[in-house]
């Protein structure tokens, strides 16, 4: 078995004994503990929803990455959003949340509504600018999600409706 180089409770850094006191580090060169009560609910928005971030640009210093969680109250839809050049992933803590989009024209030229219905332990990926809402149709409790994004802000760009992509934004 290997010789513990580290003491739990010692400092940063508590292997470095003989190293001379470091500067104090930038916020990109050391870790973040955001707790659960410290989420910053000052984030994008949308109708029915709301949003609180954990890790964003402003919360920790990060450049390519948002990551917070998504609460949809009781029996209620967000509106029609998309989340702009965001890759978007979801993790679905709670509850019984539903993903709405509108699917591009089939070989008829009619477009249809797709409805995902998910369960705790379920992933859902959104892809940059499709247009989508999330329903929580469950009567009494509220629909938890993780989220993480590929940029460091929560892009929300609100809609007036659902459509579908064109074969070339798809």
């Amino acid at each position: 078995m290997s010789e513990l180089l580290t003491t739990p409770g010692e400092g940063f850094h508590p292997h470095l004994h003989d190293a001379p006191d470091p500067p104090a580090a930038p916020l990109r060169g050391r870790l973040h503990h955001i707790r659960a009560d410290a989420l910053d609910g000052d984030t994008a928005q949308s109708g029915g929803m709301r949003r609180f971030a954990a890790v964003s640009g402003r919360t920790v210093g990060s450049e390519k990455l948002w990551m917070g969680q998504t609460h949809v109250a009781p029996s209620t839809a967000s509106s029609d959003h998309h989340h702009g050049e965001s890759e978007t992933a979801i993790y679905v803590v709670s509850g019984h949340p539903e993903f709405v989009f509108v699917d591009a024209p089939g070989e008829d030229g009619r477009v249809q509504e797709v409805r995902l219905r998910t369960a705790p332990g379920d992933y859902v990926f959104v892809p940059p600018f499709v247009p989508h809402r999330e329903e929580n149709p469950d009567p009494d409790d509220e629909a938890v999600v993780v989220i993480a994004r590929s940029t460091q802000e929560a892009i929300v760009v609100n809609l007036p409706q659902l459509y579908a992509l064109s074969p070339d934004e798809a």
